[in-house]
């Protein structure tokens, strides 16, 4: 059970050091003062405590474990000294019935801060930008598969996307620029599947990664499972545009090793590869869910709140991909089920955001969430 706010309960922010991020956060501060009475602080940084408590060495592991980059030799240790005490400086922080806000917070000294607060026995909201433009998502039990999204089809409600609107989302689907191009290009008649890659280091992939454990490995299982297609099928691979890894070499490798079956495509238009696709084989991308506005089976192979048999086909291993792969004319899904998801997720979960102007109504809601009240 989550800490009811205390009769001026704080606010505590770990600022993000970008536009956007410290507008949400200042609208999130808004409504806490103005709905719960709340004082709101903002550290620049966080700090560290020697004294410890007896969570401290687990606490740590785990988020030295999950952090971006893994450290090794001599600065392991000095690293796992810093996040131990950054968890110990957080804990001393919060007192039962405050609130910790951060941006993802699901890795390294962001998650000890919010491990802090939490075994303080406040309670805490991990912020992000939600995958449709125009929101943000607000949760107090955390991020992508971790976080609050119900998993069950009855407890989404029963307001489900309007076939209107999915039309009109549909249509307003923009590729991001970035490292690699999105040109209109012309595209095969033969079958494919298409395969968007991820950030090799975004917290997505080092967490939640699941069997593949990481991008490149996953190219690899991608390459091996394509072996399996029907004659005349592809799978078409792109990087992400806004990865700093280049994984052309890999990609590379893999069109030699299975000639025709995989093909990478940096060039062409994201969205107009899915369009043009059979399906969509991902690790956990947010395109999982723009995918299903375009009615496009997805593959999914790592840890997801949407990775639900009749949302997706989960591919739970190497020969299940494999067996996927092989009869990729069998993929489907529950069209309700992703209606009611996405209703679900657009007019309950997900706070919209206009400009840097958080809605008020739905920042209430999530207060009031993470409070339990």
């Amino acid at each position: 059970m989550r800490a009811k706010p205390r009769l001026s309960p704080t606010l505590t922010i770990l600022r993000g050091y970008h536009p956007l991020k410290d507008a949400v956060f200042g609208g999130v501060a808004e409504v806490a003062r103005a709905q719960f009475g709340a004082q709101s602080q903002t550290i620049q940084a966080i700090g560290v405590q020697m004294r410890g408590y007896s969570e401290t060495r687990a606490r740590a592991d785990v988020a030295m474990m999950r952090a971006k980059r893994r450290a090794r030799g001599l600065v392991k240790p000095m690293k796992r000294a810093l996040i131990a005490g950054q968890y110990n400086w957080a804990r001393a922080q919060f007192a039962p019935g405050d609130l910790a806000l951060c941006w993802n917070g699901l890795t390294g000294s962001r998650m000890a801060f919010m491990q802090g607060a939490r075994d303080a026995g406040a309670a805490r909201l991990f912020a992000e930008l939600a995958p449709f433009k125009g929101y943000v998502t607000l949760d107090p039990e955390g991020l992508n598969a971790e976080s609050s999204v119900p998993r069950q089809k009855s407890a989404l409600g029963d307001q489900p996307l309007s076939p209107a609107r999915a039309k009109d989302l549909a249509n307003a689907l923009t590729a991001r620029a970035g490292r690699v191009g999105q040109e209109a290009g012309v595209l095969p008649d033969a079958p494919f599947l298409f395969c968007p890659l991820q950030v090799p280091n975004d917290s997505q992939i080092t967490v939640f990664a699941g069997w593949a454990q990481s991008v490149q490995n996953f190219i690899v299982a991608v390459t091996q499972s394509a072996q399996s297609l029907p004659e005349g099928w592809h799978i078409r691979l792109k990087e992400h545009p806004s990865s700093k890894v280049s994984l052309t070499a890999l990609l590379r490798w893999a069109e030699a090793i299975a000639p025709g079956r995989i093909i990478l495509d940096n060039r062409t238009d994201t969205f107009a590869q899915i369009r043009a696709s059979k399906g969509v084989i991902t690790i956990n991308s947010s395109l999982a869910l723009e995918s299903f506005l375009l009615d496009r089976p997805v593959i999914v192979t790592g840890d997801a709140y949407f990775a639900q048999p009749g949302l997706v086909t989960p591919a739970r291993s190497q020969e299940e991909l494999t067996h996927f792969c092989a009869a990729p004319d069998a993929l489907a899904f529950d069209q309700q089920h992703r209606m009611a998801l996405l209703g679900y997720l657009l007019d309950d979960y997900f706070v919209p955001m206009d400009g840097t102007k958080l809605d008020q109504s739905r920042t209430k809601a999530k207060l009031k969430e993470a409070w339990g009240c």
